[in-house]
């Protein structure tokens, strides 16, 4: 027959009329399904509250996806005018807009909700590993500060008890003046020593604790079932760690060493010197103005190296924000496109056969624009037409008269106007020609 492929898109259209009625109810109900399992997850109340909201709402979601596309399916293809679709595009994406609003977030959610809930608490444990070490190491830091304080120890240590065995520092042995003030320098560096060896044990059982924390909640991530209860087991997790946090950064002795090293020098008290003649005390004097000299060095050493301990910055308090599932989606969805996809698809894919409709009626017409109009009408219209041509000759309406009229009253409505075409075709094969040069027009 004349109009074979454009007859062959039109049978195509209607063979695919049902299934695309089928694939827009499957695709609606598909998004409305993983709608309500996304908005169960963000609602708040009683269980048979959220259950009717959420059905409420996806059932919603689903009519107005299936209303939306069908109309765009029924309209878009059959507008013409440039303006007509330039409005019907501007239309299409306002509701694509809507529909990603409404639908495509809480169906990511549903999707990938769990494992973006599951993905902030990886990520809240790291920072709460990495606040832990910082903690242990600043505290840690104090213990770098003991070799110095054993050492100065010992060296005051040694020398009082050689000046009592043998008086190497003043010529005269026994315990006197200068013996009793490196005794007590020696004592004083014990003190720091013991206070530095007592805060290990506190240190590390904090940090056990810590630890012990931190492998309770990367189990509870890992763990199988749903993430609502382990969220909450986790958050309770984070308030007890954060709480050892504090306690560890509390437990610095490194204010204690800055103090103590300024009592060094500023409370440095040095003994009257009680030699039997005054050649032995001015050799007393002389050492002890040694031991101050030495002293004031080592307490401006140690208050030095416990000032870079000081400066060093403390751990902010980190606090646990509990993410929902729709949430955390929204917050990670550069690390689920795929997710997100499958969701935007699952809605905007109607749109994908609604431009093909366009594309196939666009054909039809281009192809039908090319036949003369005598050649576009079905054999129905033609006995129609023969039928109405009869009853007009029985009448006595002479039809060739009443074409010629009509041409020229349109002539005379306006010069250089478009001719409309007229849809009365000439049965006359003598005029049936120039009919057709009309149509092509």
């Amino acid at each position: 027959m004349a109009l074979g492929p454009t007859q062959r898109l039109k049978d195509g259209i209607a063979a695919v009329e049902t299934m695309t009625r089928f694939a827009l109810a499957v695709l609606a109900l598909a998004s409305g399904v993983y709608t309500y399992l996304g908005v169960r997850s963000i609602l708040d109340g009683s269980p048979t509250g959220v259950f009717f909201a959420a059905i409420i709402y996806s059932v919603s979601v689903s009519v107005g996806i299936y209303a939306f596309w069908s109309y765009m399916a029924r309209f878009y293809p059959h507008i013409t005018s440039r303006t007509g679709k330039t409005a019907m595009l501007f239309v299409m994406a306002a509701g694509a807009a809507m529909i990603l609003a409404m639908s495509s977030w809480l169906n990511a959610a549903a999707l990938a909700g769990s494992a973006a809930v599951e993905q902030h608490l990886s990520e809240t444990v790291e920072g709460y590993s990495a606040d832990l070490d910082r903690a242990h190491q600043n505290v840690l830091a104090v213990q770098s500060l003991l070799p110095d304080i054993q050492r100065a120890s010992e060296r005051f240590s040694q020398l009082a008890a050689v000046e009592r065995q043998s008086g190497s520092l003043t010529g005269t042995t026994g315990s006197g003046s200068v013996v009793q003030l490196l005794t007590q320098m020696s004592g004083q560096m014990k003190s720091l020593e013991a206070n530095i060896n007592g805060s290990r044990e506190q240190v590390a059982e904090l940090f056990e604790q810590g630890q012990k924390r931190l492998e309770t909640m990367r189990s509870l991530i890992s763990a199988p079932g749903r993430i609502e209860p382990r969220a909450d087991q986790f958050s309770t997790e984070a308030v007890a760690l954060t709480g050892v946090i504090s306690s560890l950064a509390q437990t610095s002795i490194a204010p204690s060493i800055r103090r103590a090293a300024d009592d060094l020098s500023l409370g440095f008290i040095a003994p009257v010197a009680d030699g039997s003649d005054a050649n032995l005390i001015n050799r007393q004097d002389q050492v002890m103005a040694t031991v101050r000299a030495s002293v004031a060095a080592q307490s401006k050493a140690l208050a030095k190296a416990a000032d870079e301990i000081l400066s060093r910055a403390p751990v902010a308090e980190r606090r646990f924000v509990p993410l929902s599932s729709a949430e955390a989606v929204l917050h990670y969805a550069q690390d689920f496109i795929p997710a997100w996809a499958g969701a935007i698809s699952i809605d905007l894919l109607p749109g994908v056969m609604v431009f093909i409709l366009a594309v196939a009626h666009a054909s039809i017409r281009r192809q039908e624009e090319k036949l003369p109009y005598a050649e576009r009408i079905t054999a129905a219209e033609l006995m129609r037409a023969l039928e109405i041509q009869r009853a007009l000759s029985a009448n006595g309406v002479d039809l060739e008269a009443a074409v010629a009229r009509a041409e020229e009253e349109n002539k005379a409505e306006g010069e250089g106007t478009a001719e409309e075409p007229n849809n009365i075709t000439n049965l006359d094969p003598r005029t049936r020609g120039r009919d057709r040069l009309h149509d092509d027009r």
